[in-house]
């Protein structure tokens, strides 16, 4: 912020010379205009709690506190010139706030990379008391494992009507994870293996009574007490809380397909794809003279792909394999190592030598914006099913059918063909349950990492 604010006030006036013309007010210089400015808005980021241990490294609200203490900054500098009728160039704050701004988010980003490398390795996690039935600490724990980035880490659960036998465990991905009492025994466990959090998910055991009983208990701890209330892959945005007599009730919306929503996706998918196959028309068409210089057979290979409520369409590729290549499925099915219904391999011999090099790079996958503009696909949606696969499916995974299927997805960012067929199903549904504009923001940028990296494509 200072540098921001430095910068401003020198690409401006030059020096600090220069003063702020008020009617109400002695002229004051911009030097102290500046170190104002900086006051403020170290003030403003406090308020918003932008270094708070819970969201350090969280990413999106993180990024969300950042941005609204800065807006809301730009108010109180509207309402204060306005009120003291102070002449404040505009070309300065034009310079100072945008570039303070996009210097504090830059930061956060970078410090939230290093964070999430020391987290990978086990360090600067919160460490977690789980607390609830078997099953649903297991599930809560593996939930856990999975989210690595975000750095909770259970290390003792309590769960009800425990036996006292000394060394029982629950596993968890080849974890141990000691029992260390009941729901009466939380405090005594929490005091034996000094975790940073209480979690209690399954509160049935607990009751009103209990937890209350609980909160108290913890007040004398320095810890936090969070209650998983088990609903899994639901964003932020669709939860609110309410209370309601006493009692807090956690309100979920509905997934919004149609209306204000659904016209801004669209809008925003056809000027995307115009956008991309203007800028990407030199690699396509280099793309296409490799692919029928190089083999026989057509440019394109068009396969058949389920979209909006399970219509058909002709998904459009670059071929990277060679003509005959669906004949050749049935003898090489023996050697699947796909997921689920998803036949895949690794060394697969059906894939040319320039296939091999536009699949690693998505390159392959450009023709798509075409069906984009023909509106049957979106920019950013759930991975495009086979028939095949549709006939497979029981009824939760029919959801996936409920949005139009995207050229990218939480399946494109989070391991590519790596993940594991119930692993990408669970992105899906996720994915069509809470999509947003600002989500698929951010997944597209994710993508272009990812595709950069050429992991997990094959």
């Amino acid at each position: 912020m200072i540098a921001a604010v430095a910068a401003a006030q020198l690409l401006r006036f030059g020096d600090g010379a220069a003063l702020v013309h008020s009617q109400t007010l002695n002229n004051v210089s911009y030097s102290l205009i500046s170190i104002a400015l900086v006051a403020i808005w170290i003030g403003m980021l406090s308020v918003f709690h932008t270094r708070s241990p819970r969201i350090i490294g969280s990413g999106p609200e993180e990024y969300r506190r950042i941005l609204n203490a800065t807006m809301r900054l730009f108010g109180v500098i509207a309402i204060a010139s306005l009120l003291f009728r102070l002449d404040l160039a505009r070309l300065y704050l034009a310079i100072a706030l945008p570039m303070g701004l996009l210097g504090l988010l830059l930061s956060r980003w970078a410090w939230r990379r290093v964070i999430s490398s020391k987290r990978a390795r086990a360090d600067c996690q919160t460490s977690v008391l789980a607390v609830g039935a078997r099953h649903a600490v297991r599930t809560l724990a593996e939930t856990f494992e999975r989210g690595t980035a975000d750095g909770y880490y259970v290390v003792g659960v309590c769960v009800p009507h425990f036996t006292g036998r000394r060394g029982e465990t629950i596993t968890v991905g080849g974890r141990e994870i000691p029992v260390l009492g009941d729901e009466d025994d939380i405090v005594a466990a929490l005091e034996f293996c000094g975790a940073d959090t209480v979690a209690v998910t399954a509160t049935e055991h607990l009751g009103h009574v209990g937890m209350r009983k609980l909160a108290w208990d913890l007040e004398v701890h320095d810890v936090d007490l969070v209650v998983a209330p088990g609903m899994m892959d639901v964003s932020g945005p669709r939860l609110s809380m309410r209370p309601v007599a006493g009692l807090p009730l956690i309100h979920v919306e509905k997934p919004r397909y149609h209306g204000a929503k659904s016209f801004s996706k669209r809008s925003f998918d056809l000027v995307f794809a115009v956008v991309a196959l203007v800028v990407m028309s030199p690699l396509m068409i280099a793309a296409a003279i490799a692919v029928k210089m190089t083999s026989r057979g057509p440019v394109f290979y068009r396969s058949e792909r389920m979209g909006l409520n399970g219509k058909p369409f002709p998904m459009l590729k670059f071929r990277s394999m060679v003509r005959d290549a669906d004949q050749q499925v049935a003898a090489l099915k023996h050697r699947d190592e796909g997921a689920g219904v998803l036949f895949k391999l690794r060394e697969d011999p059906r894939v040319t030598r320039v296939g091999r090099l536009l699949r690693k790079y998505s390159i392959d996958e450009l023709p798509q914006f075409i069906n984009v503009l023909r509106r049957e696909m979106s920019v950013v949606g759930p991975r495009p099913p086979l028939r095949s696969e549709v006939a497979s499916y029981d009824g939760s995974v029919h959801r996936r059918l409920l949005v139009k299927p995207g050229i990218t997805g939480l399946w494109q960012v989070s391991g590519r063909s790596d993940l594991s067929w119930e692993e990408t199903v669970r992105l899906d549904l996720s994915y069509v349950d809470n999509w947003s504009m600002v989500g698929d923001a951010l997944i597209i940028a994710k993508t272009l990492r990812a595709v950069a990296a050429g992991n997990g494509a094959y």
